[in-house]
């Protein structure tokens, strides 16, 4: 649902752009994206605690009428400003879908088995991007550029009717009570645990080259590349390198843990993202597609070696509070990550090296992130492995 709700729309900016009279270069078309995330995120704080009392269904269902009806108010806006509104409510609606997903996973799976769940759930997410942004450019060849925006409100009808299957998985003796205390108190444990904080961060960075990449790669083929009709297949070559990143992290995670997946693949995207900046600058910002794209493309499929095995890693001390901690540490991540590709929107849109330089930051800054929490927690069992001895000496 989040990922129709985004991929979809994509060969529409265009007419979009026109419709509502938007300026080229003021960074408003990518805003389409962006509040998407921002309602994903604020949404997803709501919808923890009512997974966590009333059910993952319940919560679903939910979600999917909102969803529908963010997607109506989108195709009836008379103006971009109500076309904002109703992607923003859209978001809404897809948090509860996005909550429910990590939720039910981490009631029937932990650890690298999470891990492993999650790439699985990851490989179908990135699969829709292969196909969504061409399926759409072939709606719009034949009907107005709104019947999308009526496209997702029939496939999220189709979603519920599918998710009846499912059966609940939340232990009744896991409910909690639905009150504001309780709901604090299970939010103020997820920002008080530096495991899940600091992955969640690194996570967040990351997050901010997906959504930047989602806002201005349409731009930056069309404007940059001269090859605005072959977008939808530029965009489904590098959704594949996700999918492959997403279906291979679930075999290799296995046997070299989280750690060993995530160490390895910082390994990777830091140097190639400042070889996607010196290829830009040489080129006077204007690089080979041939070039650029691949690099990008490996970069981009490699954060799904990241993303599934963070998202798993920081929800390992918090499964006790799985819905709340899902919503949390989701909400922090999608609206940390929007908030900064709107900064940069400007300064990305069009423009390879922006957006390389973009990339760069970003990969470094989670990188950071991931030591800081591998280095605390290395203390962490120094002094515990310390306290020990010292207590087995007073005992002798």
């Amino acid at each position: 649902m989040m990922a129709v709700g985004i991929d979809l729309l994509l060969p529409a900016f265009n007419d979009i752009e026109s419709a509502y009279e938007l300026q080229d270069g003021s960074g408003q078309l990518g805003q389409v994206i962006t509040v998407f995330f921002f309602g994903l995120a604020v949404a997803q704080l709501i919808y923890g605690p009512l997974a966590d009392s009333l059910g993952r269904k319940p919560v679903l269902y939910l979600s999917v009428l909102i969803y529908m009806a963010g997607a109506v108010i989108s195709a009836l806006a008379p103006s971009f400003g109500v076309l904002l509104v109703g992607r923003f409510v859209w978001g809404v609606g897809a948090a509860g879908a996005r909550v429910v997903a990590t939720a039910i996973i981490r009631d029937r799976f932990e650890g690298v088995a999470m891990a492993k769940a999650m790439s699985q759930v990851m490989a179908v997410f990135v699969l829709v991007p292969v196909f969504a942004p061409a399926l759409g450019a072939g709606i719009i060849a034949f009907l107005p550029w709104r019947s999308l925006f009526w496209f997702c409100v029939l496939f999220a009808a189709g979603i519920a009717g599918w998710s009846l299957r499912l059966s609940e998985t939340l232990d009744p003796a896991h409910r909690r009570p639905l009150n504001v205390s309780t709901t604090m108190r299970g939010y103020a444990q997820v920002a008080r645990t530096p495991v899940t904080f600091g992955y969640t961060m690194a996570a967040l960075f990351l997050q901010g080259v997906f959504t930047a990449y989602l806002a201005a790669s349409e731009s930056i083929v069309d404007e940059v590349f001269d090859m605005g009709p072959q977008f939808p297949f530029v965009f489904g070559a590098v959704a594949i390198l996700f999918g492959v990143g997403a279906v291979v992290n679930g075999k290799v995670v296995e046997r070299l843990g989280i750690d060993g997946v995530v160490t390895r693949a910082f390994a990777l995207i830091i140097p190639l993202s400042f070889l996607l900046i010196v290829i830009s600058v040489i080129a006077g910002g204007e690089p080979s597609i041939w070039i650029y794209m691949p690099i990008l493309g490996v970069i981009l499929g490699s954060f799904m070696f990241l993303m599934p095995n963070l998202g798993s890693a920081a929800m390992v001390p918090v499964g006790e509070i799985a819905g709340s901690a899902s919503a949390a540490t989701g909400a922090f991540r999608t609206a940390g990550g929007a908030l900064l590709a709107t900064l940069v929107a400007s300064r990305v849109e069009a423009s390879t090296t922006g957006f390389a330089f973009w990339v760069a930051v970003c990969c470094i800054a989670a990188g950071v992130c991931v030591i800081g929490v591998r280095r605390g927690e290395a203390q962490r069992r120094a002094g515990h492995v310390g306290e020990s001895t010292a207590s087995v000496a007073l005992r002798s």
